[in-house]
């Protein structure tokens, strides 16, 4: 596959290659596009958040008022889940290239190399908000449905879902703005490591390890610092709608802190990418 399907990037006057940002928008849209497992990958990411939310709607009850659970949480609980799905797309979006050598192909055509790693950000960004908007609504309309017949009723203090709720909207955009993060921070650890078992393997590691080492941690003050400072922890508190004081982070500040870590994946990615031969 040429890097658009031949010469559409040629400059017809001249014969050289031209580093316009729309232009390089174009050819990433286009090898994202034709990229095989592409849309399979998205449709399981949606899949798997949709099953997994669906499934702990119907495993919670709440038997009376004020049994302390977080129906909103519960119905995007999916996210967990489909997140890792995100991160291996968003790898395998950059990581692919270097396995086929097509990132000679992709830098010549484009020197400026910021500007490659944009418009890759970019298609990624859209694509991922795309599909994360429906599976996050997706969850909140099977959680509706669902929750109610387990007890999540308005006799025991859970209006159904909607997000006509500022705090249900708030964890809805919150889990998609989160599942654009994990993405970037594929493709800035892809870009870095270029191989796509590492990049997989580091990514995975982030979300998933610190959870597990700060149940290892025995200090309840260690346990709340490293809580605070966890990509999956701190992220997913934005889509909490109860209890707030309780979380070791708020929501809008424990995404913030998850995208510093996409920051700086995206910063590390950039200056390796800038700095090393292809």
């Amino acid at each position: 596959m040429s890097l658009l399907s031949s010469a559409r990037l040629r400059n017809t006057a001249d014969g050289a290659w031209p580093e316009g940002f729309g232009r390089a928008l174009r050819a990433e849209w286009t090898k994202l596009r034709s990229a095989g497992g592409t849309g399979r990958l998205l449709l399981l990411a949606i899949g798997l958040t949709v099953a997994v939310g669906c499934g702990t709607a119907k495993a919670v009850k709440c038997p009376d008022s004020g049994c302390g659970q977080d129906a909103v949480k519960l119905a995007l609980s999916g996210v967990t889940v489909g997140q890792a799905v995100i991160a291996v797309f968003a790898v395998l979006a950059v990581s692919g290239e270097y396995g086929t050598g097509m990132i000679r192909t992709t830098l010549t055509a484009v020197p400026n190399r910021l500007t490659v790693l944009t418009a890759k950000a970019t298609v990624l960004i859209t694509v991922v908000l795309a599909s994360g908007t429906v599976a996050v609504l997706a969850s909140l309309l099977a959680g509706r449905y669902i929750l109610p017949g387990n007890g999540f009723t308005e006799a025991h203090g859970y209006p159904p879902l909607t997000l006509a709720d500022g705090s249900t909207l708030r964890a809805a955009g919150g889990s998609v703005l989160y599942l654009v993060l994990i993405a970037l921070i594929g493709l800035g650890v892809a870009t870095a490591v270029r191989e796509a078992a590492t990049a997989i393997g580091i990514v995975l590691g982030l979300l998933y390890l610190f959870p597990v080492v700060t149940q290892v941690v025995d200090d309840p003050e260690w346990q709340r610092h490293l809580q605070q400072i966890s990509p999956m922890t701190a992220g997913l508190a934005v889509q909490a709608t109860v209890q707030l004081r309780n979380l070791p982070i708020g929501p809008w500040p424990g995404l913030s802190v998850l995208a510093a870590w996409s920051a700086t994946a995206l910063l590390v990615g950039s200056l390796l990418l800038h700095g090393r031969d292809a």
